[in-house]
């Protein structure tokens, strides 16, 4: 592993005030000593390295390997220290997989260097050194510094990098199980769950998305509000815990985390029942492609579960059209129509003519003209229980049809 560039300012090239050899011998001898002092004065200012666990294992190998390496500068100032670099990479690392913030080794590395070159420079000032290399010396100090913290930053941001990789792997996998076909072992999906950092929850809704150019804007909010979500699928789809019990996945802000997207939000249900919501938000999003349901914004099938009932099974429902509006088919395409439209607001407001004449803005001579053109057409079926009810159906879903007959 190269070492990290230094900084604006700290010299990478030969010095103007070379160190005289003899001192980084003197130096190593005093190596433990300083870094007892440093190690030291790390637990005192860092609370994380005064408490007994992780932080202080690591805390004198860091200063040990730190040191000799700022001696090792003085030794060879083009020597790269790969090895001792390394080292601070893997504890960034370390850091990383532990699931903590670098603050505290950062800390530890300003003070501890700071502490360590008043140290060693003390021993510089001692020997009567020229100002001039006490000078190079502090600039072999920072560059010491800036070097291990550079690539403990580097192994921090790297592992940072594998594990959200490997969350979002493991969590893909947990989505694909949660809505694959055939039951779900829940000692499986506890498994899963805690290995994707992943609370299950009682109930859950899924939502199916249109696809878009950019299909990961959507991901960040709502993976960082619990979501489990696949933009890779067709359609893209999300697995939204506990629905009902929390605002995060509602209203406007969930309508604002999708950009515009139209989506399908499926029915609460349990956990064990995933890919049954999954079912239904995609046939509503395929409803909303189609014009049936409301092209834009948020569907939820909640709120039209009537139409996604009368479209479940769509060649079925084409015979039901085919054999209950027959008597239409007599009727030129325009007045066919308006009595298409009478007939189901008719039907709808239990045969009351203005409420009919209301709804549809025409004068109730209109509609009962209409209405006797009806009746030669259906007879007794307009009066029929069962035949009222096939008639609404098959009409209804006329009306939702994306092709402006004519819609109620």
């Amino acid at each position: 592993m190269a070492a990290p560039t230094p900084p604006p300012g700290v010299p990478d090239g030969p010095r103007a005030a070379p160190v005289p050899p003899e001192l980084a011998k003197l130096l190593r001898d005093q190596l433990e000593s300083v870094a007892d002092e440093v190690e030291e004065e790390v637990r005192r200012q860092v609370p994380e390295y005064a408490r007994p666990g992780t932080y202080g294992t690591h805390l004198r190998s860091g200063v040990v390997q730190a040191l000799t390496l700022f001696v090792d500068h003085i030794a060879d100032p083009q020597g790269q220290g790969a090895a001792i670099t390394a080292t601070y990479y893997e504890l960034g690392r370390g850091e990383a997989l532990e699931g903590r913030a670098l603050d505290a080794l950062q800390s530890a590395l300003r003070i501890g260097g700071l502490h360590a070159w008043r140290l060693m420079g003390r021993t510089a000032e001692e020997l009567g050194l020229d100002s001039s290399v006490v000078a190079t010396l502090g600039e072999l100090a920072f560059q010491t510094v800036h070097e291990v913290a550079e690539a403990a930053a580097a192994g921090y941001a790297e592992a940072r990098l594998r594990s959200t990789d490997e969350l979002e792997r493991r969590r893909r996998r947990l989505l694909g199980l949660l809505l694959g076909e055939g039951p779900v072992a829940p000692e499986a999906v506890q498994d899963l769950a805690h290995g994707a950092r992943w609370s299950v929850p009682r109930q859950v809704a899924v939502v199916a998305l249109a696809s878009a150019p950019d299909q990961r804007e959507a991901d960040r909010p709502l993976a960082a509000a619990g979501a489990l979500v696949d933009m890779d699928s067709r359609p893209p789809r999300m697995l939204v815990p506990d629905p009902d019990g929390s605002g995060r996945f509602g209203g406007r802000a969930f309508t604002l985390a999708l950009r515009g997207r139209p989506a399908a939000i499926g029915p609460t249900v349990p956990l064990d029942e995933a890919a049954r919501s999954l079912h239904w938000a995609t046939r509503a999003l395929g409803l909303m492609g189609r014009g049936i349901l409301p092209r834009q914004g948020v569907v939820r099938c909640a709120d039209h579960l009537s139409t996604l009932l009368l479209h479940a099974d769509e060649p079925m429902l084409a015979q039901l059209q085919s054999r209950v509006l027959a008597p239409l088919d007599a009727v030129a395409e325009g007045p066919r129509g308006r009595l298409a439209e009478t007939l189901l607001a008719w039907l709808l407001s239990g045969s009351n003519v203005p409420d009919v004449a209301a709804r549809l803005h025409v004068h109730p001579q209109t509609v009962r003209y209409r209405l006797r053109q009806l009746e030669k057409l259906f007879g007794d079926a307009l009066h029929d229980p069962g035949a009222r009810l096939d008639l609404i159906l098959a009409l209804r879903a006329e009306a939702l049809r994306d092709d402006g007959t004519f819609t109620l």
